[in-house]
């Protein structure tokens, strides 16, 4: 009997979310709608002109997100990731606990350092742009993976951000050695398109022969295989992952589930804010494959959870929010 339903390994950033204009990226040389990866005077001019009072702070970090979306529905969930002996790290750990998610951390053995915050301003039209300070998260590494964690998990959940760096790189690649030698099955998402058009080489090496479950966008899913349609980029990523899901945004998704393709209806839903929409997929179809859940039951499970994100401020349900959901799916 494994002790988690899964372990992810990614970056660990605080979150610090508020609304904006068009006319603030104009005013602050922001490019709209991109992650954009900055130092931490830049990040920390934007701080300096943002509404400190109104913005909404939280731990993440794309596969942080998703390993407490899997604790919210009832999973149990480790996350292995990296922070500093500061204000921000404290309270990654506080928050971390509060979600009901084990972790790596320790408060007598935190370095020295400044941890990684992610502005993530959301306007109007419910696009997010987002400007990334790593911190020390980018010296994330094989020594910070928990090996223990990932023998003890039904699944190792590997964040595609973590490739932009080669010391990341390697923890990807050991993480995913560890899990495939003893039985662990191995899911990976891109993260973002950035990451598989700029780092398609390295991206490649981690998936190896192949993944048990990959999670893609289509922009994601056609720029890996190359290809300028769904139809044929499906058919490529079946060489490199036993199963996968790719997220179509208001269309829903689509799953291959190892023999056929399941189409995900979309949940009619009002969008105020994106961020963390494919997290919260991701989270939620995790926790439902591992809890008894087929792909389809997962699938519909994931899009009730995503599209009820995208209708509120912030990448995170309320536990009530999960329970209502899991009543829905199950009534």
């Amino acid at each position: 009997m494994k002790k988690y339903d899964v372990t992810g390994i990614g970056n660990a950033l605080v979150d610090i979310e508020f609304k904006v204009n068009d006319q603030f990226f104009t005013d602050n040389g922001v490019e709209k709608g991109l992650m954009t990866l900055v130092d931490e005077d830049r990040q920390n001019a934007l701080m300096n002109v943002i509404n400190a009072e109104e913005a909404k702070k939280q731990c993440g970090g794309s596969a942080a997100n998703s390993i407490i979306a899997v604790s919210q529905f009832g999973g149990n969930s480790y996350y292995s990731c990296k922070v500093a002996n500061d204000e921000m790290g404290h309270f990654f750990m506080n928050d971390m606990k509060a979600a009901g998610v084990a972790h790596n951390l320790n408060e007598q053995q935190l370095e020295a350092g400044i941890t990684g915050k992610c502005l993530v301003m959301v306007t109007e039209d419910a696009e997010r742009t987002m400007n990334t300070f790593l911190g020390i998260t980018s010296t994330y590494s094989i020594k910070d993976v928990n090996e223990s964690a990932i023998l003890n998990s039904k699944y190792l959940y590997i964040e595609g951000y973590l490739i932009t760096s080669e010391n990341g790189k390697e923890a990807m690649m050991h993480a995913k050695k560890i899990a495939e030698e003893n039985g662990v099955k191995v899911a990976l998402t891109f993260s973002d398109p950035a990451m598989v058009k700029y780092f398609k080489e390295p991206m490649s090496e981690v998936v190896g022969a192949s993944v048990d479950l990959l999670f893609a966008n289509e922009e994601e899913a056609m720029i890996y295989t190359g290809k300028d349609n769904l139809l044929e980029a499906r058919e490529e990523l079946k060489k490199v992952a036993k199963h996968f899901v790719i997220t179509q945004g208001k269309n829903g998704a689509m799953i291959f589930d190892g023999d056929t393709f399941i189409d995900i209806e979309p949940y009619e839903t009002t969008a105020v804010d994106t961020n963390g929409a494919g997290d919260m997929f991701a989270g939620a179809f995790i926790y439902g494959i591992t809890n008894g859940h087929s792909y389809a039951s997962s699938g519909k499970l994931a899009s009730m959870a995503s599209s009820k994100i995208v209708s509120q401020f912030g990448p995170r349900l309320e536990w009530h929010q999960a329970k209502e959901i899991l009543n829905r799916l199950n009534p």
